[in-house]
Protein backbone atom coordinates (compact mmCIF):
# COMPACT_ATOMS: atom_id res chain seq x y z
CA UNK A 1 0.00 0.00 0.00
CA UNK A 2 1.31 3.43 -0.95
CA UNK A 3 0.76 6.28 1.46
CA UNK A 4 0.50 9.69 -0.22
CA UNK A 5 2.29 12.50 1.58
CA UNK A 6 0.35 15.76 1.61
CA UNK A 7 0.78 19.30 2.82
CA UNK A 8 -2.09 21.40 4.07
CA UNK A 9 -2.00 25.17 3.53
CA UNK A 10 -4.16 27.40 5.71
CA UNK A 11 -4.71 30.53 3.66
CA UNK A 12 -6.39 33.84 4.36
CA UNK A 13 -8.02 35.64 1.41
CA UNK A 14 -7.98 39.43 1.22
CA UNK A 15 -10.64 40.90 -1.08
CA UNK A 16 -10.35 44.54 -2.15
CA UNK A 17 -13.93 45.04 -3.35
CA UNK A 18 -13.54 48.82 -3.30
CA UNK A 19 -11.14 48.78 -6.25
CA UNK A 20 -13.02 46.27 -8.40
CA UNK A 21 -16.58 45.84 -9.62
CA UNK A 22 -19.48 46.60 -7.34
CA UNK A 23 -20.43 42.89 -7.41
CA UNK A 24 -18.46 41.25 -4.57
CA UNK A 25 -16.82 37.86 -4.91
CA UNK A 26 -18.35 34.95 -3.05
CA UNK A 27 -15.67 32.56 -1.92
CA UNK A 28 -16.44 28.94 -2.74
CA UNK A 29 -14.31 25.84 -3.16
CA UNK A 30 -14.94 25.97 -6.91
CA UNK A 31 -13.91 29.62 -7.27
CA UNK A 32 -10.70 29.15 -5.30
CA UNK A 33 -9.80 25.93 -7.14
CA UNK A 34 -10.29 27.64 -10.50
CA UNK A 35 -8.15 30.65 -9.55
CA UNK A 36 -5.34 28.39 -8.30
CA UNK A 37 -5.53 26.14 -11.37
CA UNK A 38 -5.43 29.17 -13.70
CA UNK A 39 -2.43 30.60 -11.84
CA UNK A 40 -0.54 27.29 -12.02
CA UNK A 41 -1.22 27.09 -15.75
CA UNK A 42 -0.15 30.68 -16.34
CA UNK A 43 3.05 30.39 -14.32
CA UNK A 44 4.09 26.74 -14.79
CA UNK A 45 2.34 25.66 -17.99
CA UNK A 46 0.43 22.52 -18.87
CA UNK A 47 2.97 20.19 -17.24
CA UNK A 48 2.71 22.12 -13.97
CA UNK A 49 -1.07 21.81 -14.03
CA UNK A 50 -0.95 18.10 -14.89
CA UNK A 51 1.44 17.31 -12.04
CA UNK A 52 -0.26 19.51 -9.41
CA UNK A 53 -3.92 18.77 -10.03
CA UNK A 54 -3.64 15.14 -8.99
CA UNK A 55 -3.63 16.05 -5.32
CA UNK A 56 -4.83 19.68 -5.28
CA UNK A 57 -8.05 20.03 -3.31
CA UNK A 58 -9.69 22.90 -1.47
CA UNK A 59 -10.84 21.16 1.71
CA UNK A 60 -12.55 24.05 3.51
CA UNK A 61 -13.69 27.61 2.76
CA UNK A 62 -15.31 30.07 5.15
CA UNK A 63 -16.71 33.06 3.22
CA UNK A 64 -17.42 34.93 6.47
CA UNK A 65 -13.85 34.95 7.83
CA UNK A 66 -12.26 34.37 4.38
CA UNK A 67 -10.19 31.40 5.50
CA UNK A 68 -9.48 28.31 3.40
CA UNK A 69 -7.58 25.03 3.70
CA UNK A 70 -5.87 23.62 0.62
CA UNK A 71 -4.43 20.10 0.32
CA UNK A 72 -1.56 19.46 -2.10
CA UNK A 73 1.10 16.79 -2.49
CA UNK A 74 4.33 17.21 -0.58
CA UNK A 75 6.39 17.30 -3.79
CA UNK A 76 4.31 20.10 -5.34
CA UNK A 77 3.39 22.26 -2.37
CA UNK A 78 6.04 24.91 -3.07
CA UNK A 79 4.92 25.22 -6.70
CA UNK A 80 1.28 25.57 -5.68
CA UNK A 81 2.19 28.00 -2.92
CA UNK A 82 4.12 30.12 -5.45
CA UNK A 83 1.18 30.05 -7.86
CA UNK A 84 -1.22 31.09 -5.09
CA UNK A 85 1.09 33.96 -4.18
CA UNK A 86 0.90 35.20 -7.77
CA UNK A 87 -2.92 35.34 -7.83
CA UNK A 88 -3.99 38.98 -8.15
CA UNK A 89 -7.68 38.85 -8.99
CA UNK A 90 -10.79 36.71 -9.03
CA UNK A 91 -12.84 37.90 -11.96
CA UNK A 92 -12.37 41.67 -11.87
CA UNK A 93 -12.04 41.92 -8.09
CA UNK A 94 -8.49 42.28 -6.73
CA UNK A 95 -7.63 39.58 -4.19
CA UNK A 96 -4.52 38.29 -2.49
CA UNK A 97 -3.72 35.25 -0.38
CA UNK A 98 -1.80 35.16 2.88
CA UNK A 99 -0.31 31.89 4.11
CA UNK A 100 -1.07 31.35 7.80
CA UNK A 101 0.18 27.80 8.31
CA UNK A 102 1.69 24.84 6.47
CA UNK A 103 1.20 21.41 7.99
CA UNK A 104 1.85 17.82 7.10
CA UNK A 105 -1.23 16.50 8.89
CA UNK A 106 -4.88 17.41 8.79
CA UNK A 107 -4.98 17.37 12.60
CA UNK A 108 -2.42 20.17 13.00
CA UNK A 109 -4.03 22.07 10.16
CA UNK A 110 -7.47 21.83 11.79
CA UNK A 111 -6.07 23.18 15.04
CA UNK A 112 -4.42 26.19 13.38
CA UNK A 113 -7.44 26.92 11.20
CA UNK A 114 -9.88 26.67 14.10
CA UNK A 115 -7.83 29.03 16.27
CA UNK A 116 -7.55 31.56 13.46
CA UNK A 117 -11.20 31.26 12.44
CA UNK A 118 -12.44 31.74 16.00
CA UNK A 119 -10.17 34.75 16.54
CA UNK A 120 -11.33 36.34 13.28
CA UNK A 121 -14.98 35.74 14.18
CA UNK A 122 -14.49 37.34 17.61
CA UNK A 123 -12.99 40.36 15.85
CA UNK A 124 -15.95 40.38 13.45
CA UNK A 125 -18.38 40.32 16.40
CA UNK A 126 -16.61 43.27 18.02
CA UNK A 127 -16.73 45.24 14.77
CA UNK A 128 -20.38 44.42 14.03
CA UNK A 129 -21.55 45.05 17.58
CA UNK A 130 -25.35 44.90 17.92
CA UNK A 131 -25.87 44.40 14.18
CA UNK A 132 -24.83 40.74 14.29
CA UNK A 133 -27.78 38.45 13.74
CA UNK A 134 -28.41 35.01 15.22
CA UNK A 135 -28.25 33.57 11.67
CA UNK A 136 -24.66 34.78 11.30
CA UNK A 137 -23.71 33.28 14.66
CA UNK A 138 -25.35 29.98 13.66
CA UNK A 139 -23.54 30.07 10.31
CA UNK A 140 -20.20 30.65 12.02
CA UNK A 141 -20.81 27.74 14.38
CA UNK A 142 -21.60 25.48 11.42
CA UNK A 143 -18.29 26.49 9.79
CA UNK A 144 -16.42 25.73 13.04
CA UNK A 145 -18.10 22.32 13.07
CA UNK A 146 -16.97 21.74 9.47
CA UNK A 147 -13.37 22.35 10.50
CA UNK A 148 -13.70 19.95 13.41
CA UNK A 149 -15.15 17.32 11.06
CA UNK A 150 -12.36 17.49 8.47
CA UNK A 151 -10.63 14.21 7.74
CA UNK A 152 -8.12 13.32 5.07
Amino acid sequence: MVHFKNRYLVMEVFIDAGRGECDPVILTQTNISKVIRDSIQLNFGECGVAVSLGSLQVKYVNPLTKLCIIRVSREDHQKVWAAITMVRSMGKIPISFNLLDVSGTIRACKKAALECDEAKFEQYKLTAGDRISPEIIQSAQSYFDKIRGLES
